[in-house]
């Protein structure tokens, strides 16, 4: 069982007396509750640079922050983030960090790339902290299993950050799809401008060797990652588009954009995946994909097709803009586009036999429901069963924070219950594209029943001292 303690294969690089505290603490010693609704969260940054620098900053405007982590001591991160919060103690290794301080820690933001992102929320939820994550949840669909059990285990107040959820107006189409307002959907598209990063066809190759910095801590970078020398085509963006950093354009995209129709449609595990895709290759995410999930009929929903667009087909290598953009079929989209309207780069749509809804938007903050004469006079912008919110990114920390005040993680809209869903199935896509076979999902089993090959991307190879056991 993952975590009841801290094995000592997973803090290799740590003292022996830091050691200690984890093989001798259990979850509830750990833990240090906040100090009531009135009180101060004592928050810790795991990942403090690019978007993690915005996630620290403003969970800390409702928070006392008392740590920061980061591989990188540069301005852009650590050295910034410490500028901002001069009080906080500076860390390079979450694990140090969560041994150290984990008694004056209630809870973290996880803002590193997706490779790392599991490790570092198991280890604070084994120790009964709170966890806001960024999205993708996790690298893998077992990591994203183990993070939606272990946070319902302990009951610790989660969040994903796909800040979309916030939106009054996503809200609002949730309900309406609930309410049937759409009638009987059927399918789903979801596409997106991603990838923005360098992956295949230009680089399917590791890079070549460059001088580490002095300010780059380049092996807890790794992590779990296998061994390879560092490149700044690494870090600190770049990663995305590797498969032992990162998830590609649809873990990148998905959370966002398929938001809006996995929630409304209470999607959970589809039972088939089947994926096209180019320039597949053992160490970058692929050119282009057309994903196809099958979700079955759960209630009084029917079963439903949800079809995932990403990239650019026929590339011209010697130029970055060429190739036709992979996008849903031109009949469906002439249905939702008005007279002179251009698609946008990332939208979804919801096909029902009463209506269709588009949302020109990454984050399903904005939608049309087609045809607009039969919608005329509906509210579609301000919830009314569901809680208000419209704060962005800002209100996703602020709705967290209140979760652990109140010990109540179901105020958290995207918290790990709902977004272990969201990820696993969507990271299924990915198994489908390296597999290049269809696949037959058992979800309980977590295993693809057709394709044994499957496990080795189901559950991803760790380094030694990075691995995470099954928690059941």
């Amino acid at each position: 069982m993952v975590f009841e303690h801290i094995d000592r294969r997973s803090f290799v690089g740590t003292t022996a007396a830091g050691l200690g505290y984890f093989l001798t603490a259990n979850a509830n010693s750990a833990a240090r509750a906040a100090s009531g609704p009135n009180g101060k969260v004592h928050l810790a940054g795991i990942g403090v640079g690019g978007k993690g620098r915005s996630d620290i900053e403003q969970a800390g405007k409702l928070s006392e922050v008392v740590a920061l982590c980061d591989i990188d001591e540069t301005g852009g991160h650590l050295g910034g983030a410490s500028d901002k919060f001069p009080s906080a103690k500076k860390y390079n290794d979450f694990r140090k960090m969560l041994d150290e301080m984990g008694k004056d820690i209630d809870a973290v933001t996880v803002s590193t790339p997706d490779h790392t992102h599991a490790l570092a929320s198991l280890t604070a939820i084994n120790m009964k902290k709170h966890v806001y994550c960024q999205k993708p949840l996790a690298h893998s669909v077992f990591e994203a299993r183990q993070m939606r059990l272990l946070a319902k285990k302990h009951g610790v107040c989660t969040q994903m950050g796909n800040q979309g959820t916030a939106a009054n107006v996503l809200r609002r189409g949730v309900e309406l799809i609930q309410e049937g307002k759409l009638g009987k959907v059927t399918e789903v598209h979801v596409w997106t401008n991603r990838p923005i990063w360098p992956q295949a066809p230009w680089v399917t190759a590791r890079l070549g060797k460059t001088p580490v910095p002095d300010t780059v801590h380049w092996d807890l970078f790794l992590g779990p990652a296998s061994d390879r020398e560092y490149a700044p085509g690494y870090h600190p963006f770049n990663w995305r588009g590797w498969w032992d950093f990162g998830t590609g354009a649809l873990g990148d995209m998905a959370c966002h954009t398929a938001n809006l129709a996995f929630m409304g449609l209470k999607l959970t595990s589809p039972t088939s995946i089947v994926a096209e895709a180019g320039d597949v290759n053992p160490e970058t995410c692929p050119s282009w994909a057309q994903i196809k999930f099958e979700f079955p009929a759960v209630g009084s929903r029917g079963p439903i097709t949800f079809n995932w667009y990403e990239g650019k087909k026929n590339i011209d290598k010697d130029n970055k803009n060429s190739g036709n953009k992979v996008l849903p079929p031109a009949d469906l989209l002439a249905k939702v586009l008005r007279p002179n309207e251009k698609l946008v780069d990332s939208g979804s749509i919801i096909v029902g036999d009463k209506g269709i809804l588009y949302s020109p938007n990454d984050y399903g903050a904005d939608f049309h429901i087609f045809p607009e004469a039969e919608f005329q006079g509906m509210n579609l912008r301000t919830p009314e069963k569901l809680t208000k919110n419209n704060g962005g990114d800002d209100g996703q920390k602020k709705e967290w924070i209140e979760a652990i005040k109140a010990s109540k993680p179901e105020l958290a809209f995207s918290n790990f219950d709902y977004a272990g869903l969201l990820t696993e199935a969507i990271l299924l896509g990915n198994v489908a594209i390296r597999t290049g076979k269809p696949l037959q999902w058992d979800a309980e089993k977590l295993t693809c029943t057709n394709c044994p090959e499957a496990a080795q991307y189901i559950k991803l190879a760790a380094r030694k001292g990075w691995e995470i056991d099954p928690l059941v």
